[in-house]
Protein backbone atom coordinates (compact mmCIF):
# COMPACT_ATOMS: atom_id res chain seq x y z
CA UNK A 1 0.00 0.00 0.00
CA UNK A 2 1.43 3.58 -0.99
CA UNK A 3 -0.09 6.92 0.24
CA UNK A 4 1.30 10.52 1.14
CA UNK A 5 1.59 11.68 4.01
CA UNK A 6 1.03 15.09 5.54
CA UNK A 7 4.40 16.42 4.46
CA UNK A 8 3.85 15.03 1.16
CA UNK A 9 6.42 11.88 1.80
CA UNK A 10 5.44 9.01 0.07
CA UNK A 11 4.90 6.41 2.58
CA UNK A 12 4.91 2.44 1.49
CA UNK A 13 3.49 -0.84 4.07
CA UNK A 14 2.80 -4.11 4.02
CA UNK A 15 -0.38 -5.65 4.79
CA UNK A 16 -2.38 -8.56 5.08
CA UNK A 17 -5.75 -8.42 3.25
CA UNK A 18 -8.13 -10.26 5.82
CA UNK A 19 -11.03 -9.68 3.69
CA UNK A 20 -11.91 -8.56 -0.25
CA UNK A 21 -15.14 -7.61 -2.05
CA UNK A 22 -15.70 -5.59 -5.27
CA UNK A 23 -16.20 -2.32 -3.62
CA UNK A 24 -13.33 -2.49 -0.29
CA UNK A 25 -10.90 -4.58 1.46
CA UNK A 26 -10.15 -4.91 5.83
CA UNK A 27 -6.22 -5.58 6.13
CA UNK A 28 -4.14 -5.58 8.99
CA UNK A 29 -1.19 -3.31 8.39
CA UNK A 30 2.12 -4.53 10.35
CA UNK A 31 4.40 -2.41 9.90
CA UNK A 32 3.38 0.18 12.69
CA UNK A 33 2.40 3.22 10.45
CA UNK A 34 -0.31 5.29 11.28
CA UNK A 35 -2.90 6.37 8.49
CA UNK A 36 -5.17 9.18 8.94
CA UNK A 37 -8.88 8.22 8.35
CA UNK A 38 -10.30 9.47 5.01
CA UNK A 39 -6.60 9.13 3.08
CA UNK A 40 -5.83 8.52 -0.14
CA UNK A 41 -3.92 5.09 -0.61
CA UNK A 42 -2.75 2.93 -3.68
CA UNK A 43 -3.76 -0.50 -2.57
CA UNK A 44 -2.30 -3.64 -4.40
CA UNK A 45 -2.14 -7.24 -4.35
CA UNK A 46 0.75 -9.04 -4.71
CA UNK A 47 1.59 -10.06 -7.80
CA UNK A 48 1.43 -13.84 -7.78
CA UNK A 49 -2.07 -13.30 -5.93
CA UNK A 50 -4.07 -11.49 -8.88
CA UNK A 51 -4.98 -14.37 -10.87
CA UNK A 52 -7.23 -16.16 -7.89
CA UNK A 53 -10.34 -17.44 -9.47
CA UNK A 54 -12.03 -15.28 -5.75
CA UNK A 55 -10.27 -12.21 -6.28
CA UNK A 56 -12.79 -9.66 -7.94
CA UNK A 57 -11.60 -7.89 -10.74
CA UNK A 58 -11.36 -4.42 -9.21
CA UNK A 59 -8.67 -6.14 -7.66
CA UNK A 60 -6.16 -7.93 -10.59
CA UNK A 61 -5.12 -3.91 -11.22
CA UNK A 62 -1.58 -3.23 -10.36
CA UNK A 63 -2.81 -0.59 -8.22
CA UNK A 64 -6.06 0.47 -7.31
CA UNK A 65 -7.38 4.17 -5.93
CA UNK A 66 -8.90 3.56 -2.47
CA UNK A 67 -10.19 5.58 0.45
CA UNK A 68 -9.29 4.73 4.21
CA UNK A 69 -13.09 4.60 5.47
CA UNK A 70 -12.41 2.74 8.88
CA UNK A 71 -9.74 2.30 11.55
CA UNK A 72 -9.38 0.02 14.17
CA UNK A 73 -7.92 -0.52 17.41
CA UNK A 74 -4.39 0.56 18.21
CA UNK A 75 -1.60 -2.33 18.83
CA UNK A 76 -0.93 -2.06 22.44
CA UNK A 77 3.50 -2.10 21.27
CA UNK A 78 3.71 0.61 18.56
CA UNK A 79 0.08 2.67 19.52
CA UNK A 80 -0.34 2.56 15.91
CA UNK A 81 -3.57 1.25 14.67
CA UNK A 82 -3.12 -2.30 12.82
CA UNK A 83 -6.49 -2.85 11.23
CA UNK A 84 -8.35 -0.61 8.50
CA UNK A 85 -11.11 -0.73 6.02
CA UNK A 86 -10.36 0.30 2.34
CA UNK A 87 -12.78 1.52 0.09
CA UNK A 88 -12.12 0.86 -3.13
CA UNK A 89 -12.39 3.57 -5.63
CA UNK A 90 -13.62 1.69 -8.94
CA UNK A 91 -15.65 2.69 -11.62
CA UNK A 92 -19.30 0.91 -10.65
CA UNK A 93 -20.46 -1.79 -13.06
CA UNK A 94 -23.62 -1.04 -15.31
CA UNK A 95 -26.57 -3.01 -15.35
CA UNK A 96 -28.47 -4.21 -17.90
CA UNK A 97 -32.31 -2.31 -17.91
CA UNK A 98 -33.50 -6.23 -17.02
CA UNK A 99 -31.60 -5.88 -13.82
CA UNK A 100 -32.86 -1.95 -12.57
CA UNK A 101 -36.25 -2.89 -12.88
CA UNK A 102 -38.10 -5.67 -12.21
CA UNK A 103 -40.57 -5.65 -14.80
CA UNK A 104 -37.88 -5.52 -17.01
CA UNK A 105 -38.61 -2.01 -18.68
CA UNK A 106 -36.22 0.10 -16.63
CA UNK A 107 -36.46 4.14 -17.71
CA UNK A 108 -37.87 5.24 -21.17
CA UNK A 109 -36.73 8.33 -21.87
CA UNK A 110 -38.24 8.92 -25.08
CA UNK A 111 -41.90 8.87 -22.87
CA UNK A 112 -42.20 12.46 -23.06
CA UNK A 113 -43.67 12.50 -20.03
CA UNK A 114 -42.61 13.10 -16.34
CA UNK A 115 -42.68 10.29 -13.48
CA UNK A 116 -42.63 10.51 -10.77
CA UNK A 117 -42.30 7.80 -7.59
Amino acid sequence: MIWKDGRGQTRTAAVVTRDVSERGASIECRTGLSIPLYRLVYFQIDRHARHRADLPDSLRKQGVLSAVFRVGSSNDVTGAPTEYALRLLVEPQRLSASATHPSGQGWNASSGRTRTA
